[in-house]
């Protein structure tokens, strides 16, 4: 049986954005329409619980310009608003939304406060977050590895490691040389010394 992950939301004049609250999410998929359709599914916790969501949104939505950025603790998505306005709420119709669907007041603004320049990102901290775009990306099936994507450091610094390896061998093999040099002088020094031996013996 699937559970519903608790869901944040907030809204700018042209955008909405939308927190999908679920740690450690594997196998996760985002799915935005047109119509304002939005779907999650992904699966999280020591038991892999399967969470699913479908959210029908006020409005329609611009999905080529919508994001996403599915992280360790939780899933971030910025829609990017088919026209500009208002919504009155999150969801269609006029019920009462679900028990988990919940009002992000970290990044909420009243409507008398938007006055167009926090329309943006600007007054957002969003701490260094990489996006992807909904538009051509399938769906997103298959990003939840993005959370992961700090592991990639560990290979390149044994790649580091191994480039230094590299490296440091010529400088053996050139201290080796000087070495294989000096063997060579003192043999020629020596085929030297026979010819002066044999010069000195024939006088």
């Amino acid at each position: 049986m699937s559970r519903h992950p608790e869901v944040k939301w907030a809204q700018r004049l042209d955008k909405v954005f939308i927190t999908v609250q679920l740690s450690d999410s594997k196998d996760s998929k985002v799915n935005l329409e047109p119509d304002g359709v939005f779907t999650f599914s992904g699966s999280a916790g020591s038991e892999n619980h399967h969470y699913e969501l479908k959210l029908e949104l006020f409005d329609k939505v611009n999905v080529e310009e919508s994001k996403v950025n599915i992280g360790v603790r939780s899933i971030f998505c910025i829609l990017e608003k088919a026209e500009k306005g208002w919504w009155k709420r999150l969801l269609r119709g006029d019920g009462k939304p679900p028990h988990y669907v919940k009002v992000d007041w970290d990044k909420w603004v009243d409507e008398d406060e938007d006055d167009g320049t926090a329309a943006g990102l600007g007054d957002l901290d969003l701490g260094g977050m990489d996006f992807s775009k909904f538009g051509g990306m399938g769906g997103m099936d298959g990003m939840g590895d993005m959370g992961d994507m700090g592991d990639d450091n560990d290979s390149d610094d044994s790649d580091d490691d191994e480039l230094e390896q590299e490296m440091s061998n010529p400088a053996k093999s050139e201290s080796a040389k000087p070495e294989a040099e000096v063997a060579k002088e003192g043999g020629v020094g020596s085929s030297e010394g026979k010819k002066e031996s044999a010069a000195a013996a024939s006088t």
